[in-house]
């Protein structure tokens, strides 16, 4: 029965990650490049200044949260098992050349993410208890004057915080403590459980203050990591980067327990586990972006595009390199047991175990808590703010429930809610891109003056 429910849903999955999905996640980014005129490149630098270097002068303004809190909230739910599982899973079927179109992603998804922080907060509400309340359902509702699509993505957004933001989490948490320490899964699905409602009973600004210290001890610890191993192999690095792009175009051949991909196999599942990660496209990030203290949508929305900089064209690769050039990504394993085993090649005494165990929990556990927002602010939208304590608790339960699950069972599950996700988000994106491009042009023009 188990396995015909997996044949089911990778039937239904590999459906909804078809061509037409693929075509229109990158065709929007490029859309959205062309039409910033390649925004995400030529306002990189500005952004990561904007980005990292805390804007005091903001913080009065109207807005729940800092902009560093709220990019840390949203790069608390970017950077999670995606980084580490996703990667691994993407590579590990599709061969090297997955980790391409990740960066393909990555690149296009940087406008992509940028043009969904701007509508995010342009189109923001503030309820009857002063609180913001943005993302995707707003604008296609307000922009559009489309509510039945947005409604529909709020109904996808509040089914994938129990997948990708939740379950594939805790999952992925308790099979990477037990491969390494041997904690039973109960027990992890207990604590992590716990330490999950402690902080998110207390809504955005519990979660935030959490996050802004939470996401840059992980992410250093995870990059020192990384960065060690790279250093330590530098003559290996321009090898990596030949099957990289050989593999993104051509069929990479079956080897030790690698069963070989074609070229759309090795595209859907770099694509897929690229958005995953970054999230861009899905319109999940731009729901903490709207909460973010903020004189203009302009100003967050490049804070916001750096998310995916980071995310993909940085951890994501550095998970990706190691992965190839340990050659492990051929020998059958999959998920956190394959990263684990790269990067104990490279350090003595389990090392590099450890260090992977410890950055999936955090990584895990931070996107739990940004997607737990996402999530509620989901729920408030369709059933009015008295609904979102009853999903809180929910919330945490299934925390714990996700370890119990089989990792296929829940991957194929996110990857089909990610899809439909997908679809109302970047038509609301490609129908507003004349507000964006607008919005753009008079903070620039400002700005110069």
């Amino acid at each position: 029965m188990e396995g015909e429910i997996l044949k089911i849903l990778t039937t239904v999955r590999d459906f909804v990650w078809g061509l037409p999905l693929i075509i229109l996640l990158v065709g929007t980014g490029i859309f959205l490049t062309i039409r910033l005129k390649g925004l995400q490149l030529r306002g990189l630098f500005y952004s990561l200044y904007l980005a990292l270097i805390k804007r005091k002068e903001d913080d009065e303004h109207e807005g729940d949260i800092s902009h560093f809190q709220a990019l840390m909230t949203a790069l608390a739910a970017t950077v999670g098992t995606g980084n580490i599982v996703g990667v691994a899973v993407a590579i590990a079927a599709g061969g090297p050349g997955a980790l391409f179109w990740m960066w393909v992603t990555g690149i296009f998804g940087m406008a992509t993410k940028y043009s969904e922080a701007v509508l995010a907060i342009k189109y923001r509400e503030t309820d009857e208890f002063g609180t913001m309340s943005g993302g995707p359902m707003y604008y296609i509702s307000k922009g559009l004057g489309w509510k039945w699509l947005g409604t529909l993505f709020a109904v996808f957004a509040a089914i994938a915080a129990f997948g990708i933001g939740n379950m594939v989490q805790s999952n992925s948490v308790a099979d990477g403590v037990k491969t390494s320490l041997g904690i039973p899964n109960w027990i992890t699905g207990i604590i992590l459980a716990f330490f999950t409602g402690l902080v998110v009973l207390g809504g955005i600004k519990s979660i935030a203050k959490v996050t802004q210290v939470l996401v840059p001890f992980m992410i250093i610890v995870y990059i020192i990591g990384a960065m060690t191993i790279l250093l330590l192999n530098l003559s290996s690095i321009p090898q990596v980067f030949v099957l990289i792009f050989k593999h993104a175009f051509t069929p990479t051949a079956a080897t030790g327990g690698f069963l070989g991909a074609v070229v759309m196999q090795t595209m859907r599942h770099g694509v897929s586990k690229g958005v995953f990660s970054n999230e861009s496209g899905l319109g999940s990030a731009p729901i903490a972006a709207a909460a973010a203290k903020t004189p203009n949508p302009v100003k967050q929305a490049l804070v916001s595009m750096t998310q995916t900089f980071i995310d993909t064209l940085v951890i994501c690769t550095m998970t990706g390199v190691v992965l190839i050039f340990s050659g492990l990504w051929t020998s059958g394993v999959k998920g956190a047991e394959l990263t684990a085993n790269a990067f104990g090649q490279f350090f003595p005494f389990g090392i590099g175990k450890y260090i992977i165990t410890l950055t999936l929990i955090f990584f895990a556990y931070s996107t739990i808590l940004g997607w737990c927002y996402y999530g509620e602010k989901s729920i408030e939208y369709l059933f009015t703010k008295k609904a979102v304590k009853v999903y809180r608790v929910v919330f945490v339960v299934f925390v714990a429930i996700g370890t119990f699950l089989k990792l296929e069972t829940v991957w194929r599950l996110s990857d089909i809610m990610n899809g439909l996700m997908a679809f109302p988000n970047l038509v609301g994106l490609i129908g507003l891109s004349a507000v964006i491009v607008s919005e753009t042009n008079i903070y620039f023009y400002k700005k110069r003056r």
